[in-house]
C-alpha cells in the first residue's frame, strides 16, 4: 500500500485538478490517502505560480515537504501545477531533491509517475499547456456543500499583467452535454451548489460554438434535478451580454451574484492592461445589471500600482469605487511577472505606494460593505450550512462565494441542521464582513 498526501495551493481551478488526481489515485487499490505528511510515503504539492506571493508560498511548501524525506516516511516529493508548468527547468535545477514534476496538462499521469519515482526512475515532465477535461474523468469531491465545475481551460484575453495563457494555454471549452453530465453526477452525490469556473466564463464556447455559450449552458444546468444554486465566477465585464443578464434574471437557480474582475477604471491604465472598454462601458454594464436585477450583488477585483498609475489614475479608481459601491471587492498589488507584456513597462510604482493604495481602497470598501450588510438586517434570506463549531452553524447566503465573502453565524440553540442543506434565516446583526442570523424554518425547501 502506497500512502500519499496531497496539498493544494492557489485557486479553485487548482482544487479541481487535485480532486481529479485524488480520483485517479483512489481508483487504484495500491494507493491510500492520508492527510498527514508524517505518514505519507509520497507527498504531492499542487502549486500556484500566478503572482510572486503565490510562487514564494509554493517554494516554501516544497522545501517543507522535502524535510519529511529526512525525518519521516516520505520517499518521494512530486510537484505539479502552475509553478511547474511555468518554471519546471528552474525548479529541477534549483531544487534537485524534487523527485518528479508534472504540469497543468498532464497531471492525469500521477499514478504512473508515483510508481516510477518510488522505483528511482527519472519520470514526469511538463507538456504543452491545455488539459482536456471530461465528465468521464474520475474525481473525488472533498466537501458536501458545493462543487466547482470547470467549463473551460485556458484564456484568450492576453491581459498584459497575466501569465495564465502561458500556464493554461488558449481557451479550450467542454461541450454543454459533457458539462451537464458532470453536473448530474455532482447532484447525485447530494451537493446542492454548483460553482461555475473558467479563466473567463464569458468566453466559454467561443472555440467550439463560435460564440459565448455561457447563457445556453446555464439554462441547461438549471434543469439538473437536485441542484439548488448555480454560482458563476470570473466573468469579464466587457463580455457580459444582455443574453447573460437575462439568464441570471430568469433562472431561479442561477444566483444573482456577478463576479466581474474590473482591475481598473482609468482609461489609460486599462489600455496598458490590454483590457477592453472604458469606465463608461463598465458603468453601463453595472447599471444594466442593477436595473434588470435589483437584488444582484456584484463582486470585483482591482489592481493597485500598475506601471504608470499616477495619483490622477488612482483617484479615478477611488471615485469609481465610491460611486458604484460594489457589494464585494478584493484588491491585489501589481505583481511584475516574467514573460508578460507588463514586465517591461516603465514608470513602475514603488512597493510602499502599491501597498498604501491597496489599503486605502480596502478602507473605502470596508465602510461600503458594512452599510450594505446593515441593509440585510431584518430580511429573510436563503443560507447554505457549511460547518459548525460549539456555538454556531457557519453558513453563507446565495450572494456569497465560499472562503472569500461574508460568513453568517447561526446560533445552534436547539436546531439540528444538516451540512450542505439550504434553509431560511433572518439576519439579526451585521458587521463589516460577517452577519448573525437565526433559522426561521428548519424545513429544507
Amino acid at each position: 500500500m502506497i500512502r500519499y498526501s496531497l496539498m493544494t495551493l492557489g485557486c479553485p481551478k487548482n482544487e479541481v485538478d487535485s480532486q481529479h488526481m485524488n480520483g485517479f489515485l483512489r481508483g487504484e487499490k495500491e494507493f491510500q490517502y492520508t492527510d498527514s505528511f508524517e505518514k505519507a510515503e509520497v507527498i504531492i504539492i499542487n502549486t500556484c505560480g500566478f503572482i510572486q506571493d503565490a510562487k514564494e508560498e509554493s517554494i516554501e511548501t516544497i522545501l517543507a515537504a522535502l524535510e519529511y524525506k529526512k525525518q519521516y516516511n516520505c520517499k518521494s516529493v512530486i510537484v505539479t501545477g502552475c509553478l511547474t508548468q511555468r518554471y519546471s527547468e528552474e525548479l529541477e535545477a534549483d531544487i534537485p531533491e524534487i523527485d518528479a514534476v508534472l504540469g497543468t496538462s498532464n497531471f492525469d499521469k500521477i499514478a504512473e509517475v508515483i510508481r516510477e519515482s518510488l522505483e528511482g526512475k527519472e519520470t514526469g515532465g511538463v507538456e504543452e499547456a491545455g488539459f482536456d477535461y471530461s465528465s468521464s474523468l474520475p474525481r473525488e469531491l472533498d466537501n458536501d456543500v458545493y462543487a466547482y465545475l470547470k467549463i473551460a481551460e485556458g484564456c484568450n484575453n492576453n491581459c498584459t499583467y497575466c501569465s495564465i495563457p502561458q500556464i493554461r494555454g488558449t481557451v479550450k471549452s467542454r461541450s454543454i452535454a459533457d458539462i451537464a453530465a458532470e453536473a448530474k453526477r455532482i447532484a447525485e452525490s447530494g451537493i446542492k451548489e454548483l460553482i461555475i469556473i473558467a479563466q473567463d466564463t464569458t468566453q466559454y464556447g467561443v472555440d467550439i460554438y463560435g460564440r459565448s455559450a455561457l447563457a445556453p449552458l446555464l439554462r441547461n444546468l438549471a434543469e439538473v434535478e437536485g441542484i439548488r444554486w448555480i454560482r458563476v465566477l470570473y466573468s469579464y465585464p466587457e463580455f457580459i451580454s444582455d443574453e447573460i443578464i437575462e439568464v441570471f434574471a430568469e433562472e431561479e437557480k442561477v444566483c444573482n451574484y456577478f463576479d466581474l474582475p474590473i482591475q481598473h477604471s482609468s482609461a489609460k491604465i486599462r489600455k496598458l492592461m490590454n483590457r477592453k472598454g472604458n469606465e463608461e462601458d463598465i458603468a453601463n454594464i453595472i447599471n444594466k445589471i442593477r436595473k434588470k436585477i435589483p437584488d444582484a450583488k456584484i463582486r470585483t477585483s482591482l489592481i493597485t500600482g500598475f506601471p504608470g498609475e499616477n495619483e490622477q489614475d488612482f483617484n479615478n479608481l477611488k471615485e469609481f469605487v465610491k460611486k458604484y459601491e460594489f457589494d464585494r471587492l478584493g484588491v491585489f498589488e501589481f505583481s511584475r511577472e516574467e514573460g508578460t507584456a507588463a514586465y517591461n513597462l516603465d514608470q513602475r510604482v514603488p512597493e510602499e505606494i502599491k501597498s498604501e493604495r491597496k489599503e486605502e481602497i480596502m478602507q473605502l470598501q470596508q465602510e461600503i460593505s458594512l452599510a450594505k450588510n446593515k441593509e440585510l438586517v431584518g430580511r429573510t434570506i436563503e443560507v447554505i450550512i457549511e460547518d459548525q463549531d460549539q456555538e454556531n452553524y457557519l453558513a453563507r447566503s446565495r450572494y456569497d462565494s465560499p472562503e472569500i465573502d461574508n460568513q453568517i453565524y447561526l446560533p445552534i440553540e436547539d436546531h439540528n441542521l444538516e451540512i450542505g442543506e439550504i434553509y431560511q434565516a433572518v439576519i439579526k446583526e451585521a458587521f463589516h464582513y460577517d452577519l448573525i442570523g437565526e433559522i426561521e424554518d428548519e424545513s429544507t425547501k
